[in-house]
């Protein structure tokens, strides 16, 4: 492992710092600065309009989407030099939140399947913060389980061509204000689960979808239900063959655990400033053997996590491709962020009932314990990430899947078998 940079990267760091020093909005940063867990915290303006306006400025300047090819809006750098832009760029990533999914889902599945004129259609508006993205996956009956979707599409009676879509996704980020969105959808429930899927790209604002943002515990509504209903989509939308749906699918899945086990942070600094500001029996929190002790274990797991998280900057560093550490840190890092919400809720007594600007840290402790559960469904279930880490990486048994070879159609919607 190489903690340094080399001669090129420290000069591109330095580069990197010049301009976002010049350039960033810093009338925002103390508002980002204050943010709480899961907000950019810009309340002076509006959020999107802010994190818009800050990507344009990046992509006019040949900042926006490093690793991605020129032609597709990108800046064509290295893996690493992506990494540095990512770490030099501090606070102000937040604005630029409501492009994750697009930058880091979206645009590269499109990248690799769709067709050239897409591609070339698709890619720049959204490096270029025009477009907003979202990823249509998730259903009621099916969350974890993606390959047991029931959304239809169906082949219109037309002659078009076109596909005629109906059912439900839920958990969907950021679809109330997306322009674009990744469909996966079934269209043979004749052949086993994974074998009858085709993913599409659509129009969000296309006529029958309809969006229901879900008010969660934390007071945000980042997540929604989509409703389709009778939407029409055009043959030139689909991505990869008829029935190839699983594997488009997993390239998106792929980079999701990428783009959010490589960036996903436990809290521990905050924590960390916390104890020494909070008292116990009239003494600094820190000062406390059991709350030194449960410290100690939430460093440990971000000590692991930052070190883990360096092995893959420096194999980006040499051209390599990543291991499987990125689904490691989200596994750890969604349950370490739960215990040390809840560490700092107990040290702040009856007061940390309390959710308010007076709360300490302007809340953000409540604010991440009312969103941890959530960060460890989203991306894939912490039970998921398990099977993928036990099965690829330590190479154990698989689990029994008694309907891997079984017609959609003859899997029991419930406990009792079919006759």
């Amino acid at each position: 492992m190489d903690f340094e940079d080399t001669k090129e990267e420290a000069a591109f760091r330095a580069e990197v710092r010049s301009w976002i020093k010049a350039n960033a909005p810093a009338h925002l940063l103390t508002e980002l600065k204050n943010a709480s867990f899961a907000s950019n915290g810009v309340v002076s303006e509006d959020p999107i309009k802010a994190g818009k306006a800050w990507q344009r400025k990046k992509a006019d300047a040949g900042w926006a989407c490093l690793h991605w090819p020129k032609e597709y809006g990108g800046g064509a750098r290295t893996p690493i030099e992506r990494v540095i832009w990512g770490q030099e760029e501090g606070p102000y990533a937040a604005l630029t939140g409501v492009f994750t999914i697009g930058h880091g889902m979206c645009g590269p599945t499109v990248m690799a399947w769709a067709s050239e004129e897409h591609k070339r259609k698709l890619l720049p508006p959204l490096a270029a913060g025009e477009d907003v993205w979202c990823q249509l996956f998730s259903e009621p009956a099916s969350g974890s389980d993606l390959a047991g979707l029931r959304t239809r599409a169906v082949k219109a009676d037309d002659g078009s061509g076109d596909w005629i879509i109906n059912g439900q996704k839920i958990w969907t980020s950021g679809a109330q204000y997306s322009d674009w969105g990744l469909l996966i959808t079934r269209t043979n429930p004749d052949v086993p689960k994974h074998k009858g899927l085709t993913m599409f790209f659509l129009s969000m604002k296309a006529p029958g979808v309809e969006v229901r943002p879900i008010k969660q515990a934390n007071g945000q509504s980042s997540f929604n239900e989509v409703y389709f209903t009778d939407v029409r989509i055009p043959d030139s939308q689909r991505l990869g063959e008829v029935g190839q749906g699983w594997e488009v699918s997993l390239t998106t899945l792929m980079n999701e655990r990428l783009s959010i086990g490589s960036g996903m942070s436990t809290g521990f600094p905050d924590l960390f400033r916390f104890c020494m500001e909070a008292e116990v029996d009239g003494a600094p929190a820190v000062e406390d053997s059991n709350v030194r002790s449960k410290l100690a274990q939430i460093a440990v797991k971000e000590s692991g996590l930052r070190y883990t998280a360096m092995r893959a900057i420096s194999a980006l560093s040499k051209g390599q491709t990543p291991g499987p550490e990125n689904s490691i840190g989200k596994l750890v890092a969604g349950a370490a962020m739960q215990d040390l919400s809840m560490l700092a809720l107990d040290l702040q007594g009856a007061s940390g009932a309390v959710w308010d600007a007076n709360s300490p840290q302007n809340g953000r402790f409540q604010s991440m314990l009312m969103r941890s559960p959530a960060t460890r469904i989203e991306g894939g279930s912490d039970e998921i990430l398990r099977n993928i880490i036990g099965e690829r990486v330590l190479g154990l048994p698989g689990d029994i899947r008694v309907d891997k070879d079984v017609p959609f159609k003859d899997i029991p919607t419930s406990g009792r078998k079919k006759k």
